[in-house]
Order: structure tokens, then sequence, then C-alpha cells
């Protein structure tokens, strides 16, 4: 069966291409912060002990499944679930007539995939490079050469005193067994060869040894082997960052940053918000979430309308969190909402920079021509 990858199968509280397209009415989802997991399909019929629904995919015994029933998410597991024609039906771990809300209508969502949880666990889901092997002997003892897909090719040796095998057969399917383990190493064996004049006893410390020997000059060859890509050469002269001057909001903290914006043409550069040089509140956070809008109190959204544009009044706005009094500000012409705050106490406390760092308040220009 081929695996297709597929991220919302995998917990996570939603996803949002964030006004990378165009403004959404609203990109929070209010209903529930919890994984509701992927749209399955929807209940077709309630029983006392079991219930039917019409499922875009096949169910298995563990799956577990969510609803939506006054915006609260109820979870379900699913103790057995069984074809029943072109529905499905299912146990599920807790009395059905227990479950509020659930009835003919409601639509379920699968939050765990017993069979896709499986598929993860599988070995086919491993990435492993193929090797090739070749038993032999040698003047004292025994060899076993590895040839990598890349070609890569090593040979371990081990002193021996050979012996007949009592039973051939036997000692043939010894060795192929112990030089196959390859285990958690990041070879697979795809092909073993056994040349010998004739089958030998070889005891499984020995052909372990032998592997494992192998093994560590494999990947000791494979690193000397490896060429590290070249580096692209930097473009010169460097090209020019958008803007000639950064506030403390480009967070430039220490000598090395403050080089490299110097090096793109930056003239103006502010200390990082934990340099302290920040006084009063600062913007903590930077969003294109605005509650303006969300609150059908955007300029914007009241332009053209007859008897609102103009009227619309929108701050102050606090959030609270805690005891912490957050101010939100607007940047209607870069459509931004700012949230501001002073500096918390764990960052006026933080220690200073290690390396000094000269930050400039005015242009290098105006300084030269006061």
């Amino acid at each position: 069966m081929l695996f297709t990858p597929n991220p919302d199968k995998t917990f996570h509280r939603g996803a949002t291409d964030y006004f990378s397209t165009e403004r959404k009415a609203d990109i929070g989802a209010f209903d529930t912060p919890a994984f509701v997991g992927v749209p399955l399909g929807t209940v077709t019929r309630v029983g006392p002990d079991c219930f039917e629904l019409e499922a875009s995919e096949p169910l298995a015994n563990g799956d577990g499944l969510t609803y939506l029933y006054k915006r609260e998410v109820f979870g379900i597991q699913a103790n057995r679930a069984e074809r029943a024609g072109k529905f499905w039906r299912v146990w599920p771990n807790e009395p059905v007539g227990s479950l509020p809300g659930l009835k003919a209508g409601t639509a379920l969502s699968r939050n765990r995939d017993h069979a896709w949880d499986q598929a993860l666990t599988k070995k086919s889901a491993e990435r492993r490079i193929d090797v090739s092997a070749c038993f032999g002997e040698s003047a004292d003892g025994f060899t076993l050469r590895l040839q990598d897909s890349d070609g890569i090719s090593v040979t371990a040796s081990i002193v021996f005193d050979r012996q007949p095998a009592q039973n051939p057969a036997e000692a043939e399917a010894a060795l192929r067994e112990q030089l196959a383990r390859f285990g958690t190493t990041i070879f697979a064996l795809q092909h073993l060869d056994i040349a010998w004049s004739q089958p030998w006893f070889v005891p499984s410390s020995v052909a372990n040894k032998l592997r494992r020997d192998a093994v560590e000059q494999l990947e000791a060859a494979r690193l000397r082997a490896y060429v590290r890509p070249a580096r692209k050469p930097a473009v010169e002269p460097p090209v020019a960052y958008p803007e000639e001057t950064l506030s403390y909001l480009a967070n430039v903290y220490n000598q090395a940053a403050r080089a490299f914006y110097a090096r793109h043409g930056v003239k103006l550069i502010e200390a990082a918000y934990e340099a302290h040089e920040e006084a009063g509140e600062v913007s903590r956070m930077i969003t294109k979430h605005c509650l303006r809008y969300s609150f059908s109190l955007c300029p914007k959204q009241a332009k053209g309308v007859t008897g609102v544009q103009g009227q619309v009044r929108a701050e102050p706005m606090k959030l609270m969190n805690g005891k912490e009094r957050l101010t939100l500000k607007f940047d209607c012409k870069a459509c931004e909402m700012h949230v501001m705050g002073k500096m918390k106490k764990h960052v006026l406390n933080a220690p200073p920079v290690s390396v000094p760092v000269t930050f400039q308040r005015r242009s290098p220009g105006t300084l030269a021509g006061k």
C-alpha cells in the first residue's frame, strides 16, 4: 500500500494563510482550542449500543472520533468498527445514551487514525542505505566486504582458526542470519554472497564482530568520501536593505547583527528591546489580526456606509493578562494592531549584552552636519 503523507492527520490546532491572499472575516478558531481532526462523515442512525455513519474513508478499531455539540468538543473511541453496506457501524467506548447531542445528522471528525498511526511505525517508513555483502576466506581467518549504493566499499577481517562445519546446511543458514543483522544502523542489507572453499564453523560471536567492524569502516569511509557542496560566492556589492533606519523591533543586540545591517546600507540602527533603552510602553506584538475588525469597528469597514463613516471609534482598547493591562494601538495604514506594554521585570533584570555595541540615536549624516 502506498503511503501518502497528510499533515492534517497529526495533532495541530488548525491552520490559516494569515492574510497571505486576502483578509478573512476572522482567523481565530473560537469553537474549541482542541484538535478535532479531519472531517470524516455524518451520523445516519443511532442505535442502543452503536451508531452508523457515512464515512469518506475506511474506519478501524481504535479510531478516535470527535463531534461538536453546544460549542464543546466530545471525543469517542471506536472500540469496534465494521462496514455495514455503504455505511460504517461503530460501537463506542462509552454507552451511546451517555453521549450528548449525538444524533442523525451529526458531523464527525477523526483525530486519531489507527491505521495511519500503524503505518508510521512500520519499517517501510524508515530510510536506509542499501548495501551488498560478501563473506570470504583469508589466509588466517575470514573477511567481510561491504559495498553501499554509492559504490563505496570496505573489507573487514578477523583472525580465526578455521574448522569444517559438522552440518554444512545449518552452518551457512546460521552465518547468513548473523551477518544480516544490521539492526539500527543506517544500512539495509540487500544481497549477501558467501564465497568459501567449503562450509566452515563460524561462531556467532565471530560473525557479529566481523559485521560490526565492517559497518564501522563503511560509516567512516562514507564520511571521508563526502564532498561538501561549495558555498555560493557572496554578492558584491552587498544588496541594499530596503530601509536606511531600523527601530528596536529589528532586535539588533550584538555587534555581528549591527555589522550585518551596516554592511547592507542601514545608517541608523536602534538597540534591541533587551538593551533597556526603550522607555515606557513598546509594541509587545504586532499582528494583522485586528480586534477592531473583529468587532466591526474598522474605519475601512465603515467606508462609504451612510451615517457611519467618520463615526467609528474603537480607542482606547485594553487587554487584561492577569494583573497586567495592555494597550491596543491601531496602525490602519499598515493594517496592523500593536499590543503595547511596559518592559517585563525579567527582561529588565536580564544581564546586559557581553560584547559592547555602539548605537546611534541619529544618522551619521545628521551628526556630521550638526
